[in-house]
């Protein structure tokens, strides 16, 4: 009998997804709000010998692993099966979502065509402004409200078994991370797979702390116990953070200065060590395909959305093409060389990540195992320079002579 979630948080190594409120019969933990502004499973009960085994292989704070790879796999950017940048065909979609709105048109298309029965996925909640449900999605209506990026912690698996009890077949969407354990699970739980047809994600940079939010609401003139309704991102592309209370007010700030400059942060450590910010274990995944300027660095002006769309299996490939016949989706083919230029923070976490897991062993932190991730190929582009540098901040991290969030 062991206490093996707990030592999972105590180590850091938590990205608050919230599976293990969902993969065992009897309830094993309550997710919890911590003092440092992350959700955190609180452990409620030992667990028993195939319990433990079943979370290690699930928790992505324990171990992420490809099964395989075959040729789709690229070293940076995990399976590519078809690559292109897009936006939603409705302009509402489009304009609400964060990014060209592919993956809230995909939602809609799933739903509307029948081939599932509800989207599980997180929202706003209506009377905490800065908290984000988990959501069961049946209808238009339902995906848009929860249109638009939530730079915040969530954990969107705690209702996977509540899905489990429901008819029908679902779709997912959620952080890499989440999608990650939510595959890892359906290995394990052949009812998970049959309920989970379609896994969707979105690109990730990392999950600030609540105490990120509560930063921005302060720099934008508010208190954050007086907002009444808070918006990271949609509305435009990037779109803008916007502060709302109730007697009317309102502020916002541009996303280079919300994310560029605050939110960013606030990332939780496990963020800092992610081998897969691109979402390799979805169907499709999604992100901003941001134009670069002459120096590469992403631009920010506000115009209109744009989606880069990764299609990793053969049934996400499938679906793409019928959403695009449907009408759902307009989109143009890229080429895999493209996607550095759009995503560079991606590229460099990536390529940097042999050297910082490294570092952090070296400093005696605990980091999670990693399989099948081509990581030594990734770094191989990278100069030994940038490497030394990694590590030796890792190093100075994991012991303490260097301050971690």
């Amino acid at each position: 009998m062991t206490q093996v979630i707990d030592s999972v948080v105590e180590h850091k190594l938590c990205v608050g997804c919230g599976a293990c409120a969902s993969m065992f019969e009897q309830p094993a933990v309550r997710m919890e709000l911590a003092q440092d502004g992350f959700i955190r499973p609180r452990q409620i009960r030992s667990l028993s010998p195939s319990e433990t085994k079943l979370f290690d292989a699930v928790c992505p704070g324990v171990t992420v692993a490809h099964p395989s790879r075959d040729a789709s796999f690229h070293p940076l950017w995990g399976p590519v099966r078809q690559l292109c940048a897009g936006h939603a065909s409705d302009e509402e979609v489009r304009y609400l979502g964060s990014s060209g709105g592919a993956l809230s048109a995909l939602a809609i298309y799933l739903l509307e065509s029948g081939q599932v029965q509800g989207v599980l996925h997180i929202a706003p909640d209506p009377s905490k402004p800065f908290d984000n449900p988990s959501q069961i999605s049946c209808s238009r209506e339902d995906v848009l409200r929860a249109a638009g990026s939530r730079y915040a912690p969530a954990s969107p698996l705690d209702r996977v078994r509540e899905c489990l009890g429901r008819p029908g077949v679902f779709a997912f969407i959620g952080k890499p991370c989440d999608v990650a354990a939510l595959r890892a699970m359906a290995r394990q739980m052949p009812e998970v797979a049959a309920k989970f047809r379609y896994m969707l994600s979105f690109m990730c940079a990392g999950t600030p702390s609540l105490r990120g939010t509560e930063q921005v609401v302060r720099h934008l003139g508010f208190d954050p116990s007086e907002v009444t309704r808070f918006r990271y991102r949609g509305n435009g592309w990037p779109g803008m953070a916007r502060a709302e209370t109730s007697d009317g007010r309102s502020a916002e700030m541009d996303y280079d200065s919300s994310w560029g400059k605050i939110l960013n942060r606030h990332l939780q450590f496990r963020c800092k060590i992610c081998p897969d910010g691109t979402g390799e274990f979805a169907d499709i995944s999604c992100a901003d395909a941001w134009h670069a300027d002459e120096r590469g660095y992403p631009i920010f002006t506000e115009t209109s959305g744009r989606s880069l769309i990764i299609a990793r299996t053969a049934e996400g490939r499938s679906t793409l093409e019928d959403v695009e016949q449907a009408g759902h989706l307009r989109t143009e083919g890229i080429e895999v060389e493209t996607v550095a230029a759009m995503q560079p923070y991606q590229t460099h976490r990536k390529q940097a990540l042999i050297a910082r897991l490294a570092g952090f062993r070296l400093g005696g932190q605990r980091v999670p195992r990693y399989r099948n991730f081509a990581l030594a190929k990734a770094a191989g582009a990278m100069p030994l320079g940038v490497h030394l540098k990694n590590a030796l901040g890792a190093w100075l991290r994991a012991t303490g002579l260097r301050r971690t969030p």
